[in-house]
């Protein structure tokens, strides 16, 4: 059998008490190994290379061979962000995340987890990536974030998963034995503070002063509230207006100032990606400045869209894209980017994945972060599933693309639902190898 294969019918035994997988063959698992070295031999390619990579991470950590683990995860989580393909590098983290587990390093695994759970990735990953990030809250002490993880993991299969129940169950049971033995441990973290991040002070008005300031996660004041309007901290950064000022300027966590407000700025988009958007009339006439008030896209946008993963929408004239540097990527012939997620979310944009939803007189399609048309704009309704592409006729009926934008599934289903839930039969003998 291929090794690949090899691997993924494999069924670990979860030891009770350390939550960890544990070979039934050893032997077996080793011939498997090699046999991933050597299909290394001949893969040239950066989606192979982190594949494999990854793969035989997962069979040296559960051969107990840590150091080779952690070696060929690094590597391959390098391979897949080459990639810039959302799925692979979620897995090549997930699977390092599951070595700096095993040994130990929690603070780096978390981070990796967090940073690998999206919510564009299939449900199935998604749950996977949970459970697995349950379990190292478990090694911590952390048995109340564990349970979060596990019901959400559990939420996400629906009761689908006979053996994510199974597993979950066994986790359960260690975590009852732990906190009747020393408590549940810290409250849970949320997904920033887990990335390596520090909670951001929240805005708080005043109601006696009429005004607003900013306080931290436990209420205290730490940006005196003096300020008519303010927007929420986004890379450590915020945009205030004072009462007497109609300009805009930027602060720091501390309250300092980065821009004051005589730059002239009468409107202003939160940072993303490095950058944020202004405007010296309020109105349009757009531009893109970096915090150090570097002029980094000039003006000319009548509307603009926030940068995710290195684009922004852009409407001159008609809807485009344009790159960090002002590059033009989409031409600007849309009439909108109704980016819709199939878990019910809009998107300004692209998503993480870089795929963006298109208009133009009123039929829908899909471009890419290169601009590539993936699918004309032929339909009334699209939505981006993590695997394909939900079409509507606009009467009711739908159906789905593959992500080639070739005809999957037939349009003759009344609801999304449906469709998206013959799709997870298409994909039911497929499960991530973490």
């Amino acid at each position: 059998m291929d090794p690949e294969q090899a691997l993924a019918a494999f069924r670990w035994r979860l030891d009770p008490e350390t939550l960890r997988e544990e070979a039934t063959d050893p032997e077996e698992l080793r011939v498997v190994r090699d046999g991933l070295t050597a299909k290394l031999g001949t893969a040239l390619d950066n989606r192979s290379r982190a594949r494999l990579l990854s793969l035989r991470s997962v069979a040296s950590r559960i051969l107990g061979d840590l150091d080779d683990a952690l070696a060929d995860g690094r590597l391959a989580v390098t391979y897949a962000e080459a990639t810039a393909e959302l799925r692979r590098t979620a897995l090549a983290r997930a699977r390092l995340a599951q070595v700096l587990r095993w040994r130990g390093e929690h603070a780096e695994a978390d981070r990796l987890f967090a940073e690998a759970n999206s919510p564009e990735l299939p449900d199935r990953l998604r749950a996977a990536l949970h459970e697995h990030a349950g379990r190292s809250c478990v090694d911590q002490g952390r048995l109340i974030e564990a349970c979060h993880h596990f019901e959400r993991a559990l939420d996400l299969r629906q009761g689908g998963d006979a053996e994510l129940i199974a597993r979950t169950g066994v986790a359960l049971d260690a975590v009852r034995e732990r906190a009747a033995a020393g408590g549940f441990g810290p409250w849970p973290r949320d997904r920033d503070v887990m990335r390596g991040g520090e909670r951001a002070p929240a805005p708080t008005f005043d109601e006696e002063l009429e005004l607003w300031g900013y306080a931290d996660v436990d209420g205290n004041l730490v940006i005196d509230h003096r300020y008519a309007e303010v927007q929420a901290f986004r890379e450590g950064m915020a945009w205030v207006r004072r009462p007497e000022a109609s300009r805009w300027a930027l602060i720091d966590t501390s309250g300092a100032a980065l821009i004051e407000a005589n730059n002239g700025y009468r409107a202003v988009r939160s940072f993303s990606d490095g950058l944020a958007w202004v405007s010296m009339d309020g109105k349009a006439n757009w531009m893109a400045v970096d915090p150090t008030n570097m002029v980094k896209i000039p003006p000319g946008f009548e509307d603009v869209r926030p940068f995710r993963g290195g684009l922004a929408a852009v409407r001159r004239g008609g809807w485009g894209a344009v790159d960090r540097t002002g590059q033009l990527v989409v031409p600007t012939r849309y009439h909108g980017f109704p980016t819709a997620l199939a878990d019910g979310r809009y998107v300004d944009g692209f998503t993480e994945e870089g795929l963006a939803v298109v208009e133009l007189a009123g039929r829908r399609g899909v471009v890419d972060r290169t601009g590539r048309v993936v699918v004309e704009p032929a339909y009334r309704a699209l939505v981006i599933h993590p695997v394909a592409f939900l079409v509507g006729d606009g009467g009711g009926r739908w159906g789905a693309l593959d992500r080639r934008g070739e005809l999957l599934i037939d349009p003759v289903h009344p609801s999304r639902a449906e469709v998206v839930a013959e799709i997870d039969q298409l994909l039911a003998d497929t499960s991530p190898v973490l």
